[in-house]
């Protein structure tokens, strides 16, 4: 048997990547709110965003668990697929991964002063409104055709938006609204490669325990 692969300590860049539309996000949203308190805005808050990443249910944080109702944006990895015309069989191969921000708005139900009624499911409908458009803006500017990661990341692209229902526990008496961008990004993922080396003593075998897991029983002792 070869000599093994060498510890795939690294992170992969699709790690890389959801770590970047986050941060991306992040930055620009506190932005966007510092430019329009600035501005005199009479409430900077709806330019802002509250990010998280790999989050299930990341609108608990709204009242009544918090009392901050900024929109949130919860970014997280969902699929890949592996472009084989535009990949080689050694080292590189090119991702189409699809990552979704899903978006949040929390609404509360007033009285209109105007008169009236002023339900809370259609505040919240509008916040997450406001929410898909500061993302959607921001993902897409010019600045970020690259992600800021040139030479890794060949595109990126809004697919699609959705709006959905989020599923609540009869604890989350506020209205919630959601909505999910699918943003799809094509990059390079690379593997380790294979240098052949002489060697002077290689002894494996490799069984199968009754449980179907494999077992590796080797004694590597060779220099080069």
């Amino acid at each position: 048997m070869s000599q093994p692969l060498p510890l795939i300590d690294k992170n992969d860049n699709f790690e890389i990547i959801v770590d970047q539309i986050a941060a991306i996000l992040k930055v620009e949203a506190a932005a966007q709110f510092a430019l329009a308190t600035t501005a005199g805005k009479p409430d900077p808050t709806l330019f802002d965003l509250r990010v998280f990443q790999d989050r299930s249910n990341p609108w608990e944080n709204f009242p009544s668990k918090t009392n901050n109702e900024t929109p949130i944006a919860n970014v997280w990895f969902d699929s890949t697929n592996f472009v084989g015309a535009a990949s080689d069989t050694v080292s590189r191969q090119k991702s189409s991964t699809v990552f979704n921000i899903d978006l949040y708005g929390y609404g509360v139900s007033s009285d209109n002063p105007a008169g009236g009624h002023i339900p809370g499911d259609a505040v919240a409908i509008e916040a997450v409104k406001r929410a898909i458009k500061i993302a959607r803006n921001i993902l897409m500017s010019s600045k970020y055709t690259y992600l800021e990661l040139r030479g890794l990341v060949w595109s990126r692209w809004v697919s699609s938006i959705t709006f959905f229902q989020p599923q609540q526990d009869a604890d989350n008496a506020h209205h919630v609204a959601g909505a999910r961008i699918a943003f799809l990004v094509e990059f390079n993922e690379f593997s380790p490669q294979y240098e052949p080396e002489t060697l002077e003593l290689v002894s494996a075998q490799v069984k199968r325990a009754e449980d179907n897991e494999i077992i590796i029983l080797a004694d590597y002792d060779y220099t080069t």
